[in-house]
């Protein structure tokens, strides 16, 4: 049978489970049995059990469940949110204040929970109501929360980054270092466009006068605050840095440092303990349960020749590898659009990554652009999942339309950081080669 036969009929039976509201693991799975009982036989189903064994026994998927603990203890425990207070202190009477504290709130948070969706509800419920009392139109209080949400995709303690390395069998401890300083340009790129949209538009955050406080204050402040929750970025991107640590004893040493913060801050109850023991627990098994069926897919599509009919289309396309790479990139800003993050790692990284190879692409690279890419899907209309995070948290009747017109500028932001890295790999790669020094 032709292979593009064998991946439409595959991609369509796909969509009409998940039409029918099927969770995207267990389409995955029924479409992989199917599958493989379709082109294999009886013997397939032997198979697939040995190959999803295969995929969940690997050692590079044991920071996830890590990961995803230690944003728990963060999210529940609420320690992170005494920093909001800290930064606020520092920054003075700049233009769109309360919009810079979004964006640096967001960016500080992003390496110690780990989880967009965390982070985006816990910035608007901290931040928001604020705003609104100070006159904050939406273009300044949603879009800065909003636009800087995704960024804990980029950076440890991202499970989802670890997701990424596993389909796409690239180096975990390469793709969490590899995403820090595309994170910190996104960050500075936030600030930056904040900064000058509100000096050039005061009535977008209007001016209030602000509580003065002294440096020995905000030095006081810092060192009891921020210092410790530093501690937690040390002991897991600092170790990995090092070359100390492998990202699954980073995950280990991190939780750690969180319960160790967490019980001198005095926050850490039993009731917070057991809600993040669950909570991991939920997410760490659905995870596992999409690798397993992701893994299972990529072994479908070489059985069936289907990688090596796509390679061979492209060796036959007369097209710039640049040209490529970018039509795969706008076939996952396409598919951010309608699908979420999993599913789109699912679908187009076991069909990407033997296209990657044979462009000579980095992975680790490529892996970057599709996390920047993945975090632009979670804020553009109509589904970005962050979008209605924000209007379920908005402390006011704000409408979805307006979320989705703020979030716009900082969707360029992240296309405009994309194409820096496109034309400059070694902003991606060269943490990542420093550890491999």
């Amino acid at each position: 049978m032709e292979w593009w036969l064998v991946l439409t009929v595959f991609l369509g039976g796909l969509i009409f489970l998940l039409l029918l509201g099927f969770p995207i693991a267990f389409a995955f799975l029924l479409m992989d049995l199917i599958g493989t009982y379709w082109l294999m036989g009886p013997y397939g189903i032997k198979q697939i059990t040995l190959q999803i064994f295969d995929s969940l026994s690997s050692f590079t998927l044991t920071p996830i469940p890590m990961f995803i603990l230690m944003g728990e203890l963060m999210f529940h425990s609420g320690i992170a949110r005494q920093t909001i207070d800290v930064l606020d202190k520092w920054l003075g009477r700049v233009p769109g204040r309360l919009s810079l504290l979004g964006a640096a709130g967001g960016t500080f948070f992003s390496a110690l929970s780990g989880s967009t969706l965390a982070n985006t509800s816990m910035l608007g419920t901290v931040l928001l109501p604020e705003m609104k009392d100070r006159g904050y139109k939406p273009a300044m209080s949603v879009g800065p929360i909003v636009g800087i949400g995704g960024l804990a995709m980029l950076v440890p303690p991202s499970s989802l980054a670890v997701v990424l390395a596993s389909i796409a069998h690239i180096s975990v401890s390469k793709i969490l270092v590899g995403g820090v300083i595309p994170a910190l340009m996104l960050g500075m790129l936030f600030s930056l466009y904040i900064i000058i949209r509100c000096w050039l538009n005061p009535d977008l955050a209007p001016a209030y006068a602000v509580p003065r406080s002294s440096f020995q204050e905000k030095i006081s402040a810092f060192a009891l605050q921020v210092l410790p929750l530093g501690f937690v970025v040390f002991m897991v991107l600092g170790l990995i840095l090092l070359g100390w640590a492998t990202p699954t004893e980073a995950a280990a040493t991190g939780v750690l440092a969180t319960l160790i913060v967490s019980l001198c801050y005095r926050s850490l109850t039993w009731e917070v303990l057991k809600k993040a023991l669950r909570g991991t627990l939920d997410i760490s098994v659905m995870i596992l349960m999409i690798i397993a069926a992701s893994k299972t897919f990529s072994s479908l599509l070489a059985f069936s020749g289907t990688t090596q009919g796509l390679l061979e289309v492209i060796k036959g396309l007369d097209i710039p590898p640049l040209a490529l790479l970018i039509c795969m990139q706008a076939a996952v800003f396409l598919m951010g659009m309608f699908m979420e993050t999993i599913s789109i790692m699912m679908i187009a990284l076991p069909i990407f990554m033997p296209i990657v190879h044979l462009l000579g692409f980095d992975p680790v690279w490529f892996g970057v652009l599709m996390l920047i890419n993945f975090e632009i899907g979670l804020i553009t209309p109509p589904f970005g999942m962050l979008l209605f995070v924000m209007k379920s948290v908005a402390p006011w009747d704000l409408k979805i339309e307006e979320i989705c017109w703020a979030a716009v500028p900082f969707i360029i932001c992240d296309l405009v950081v994309m194409g820096l890295l496109i034309l400059w790999p070694s902003l991606v790669l060269w943490l990542p080669n420093l550890i491999a020094k």
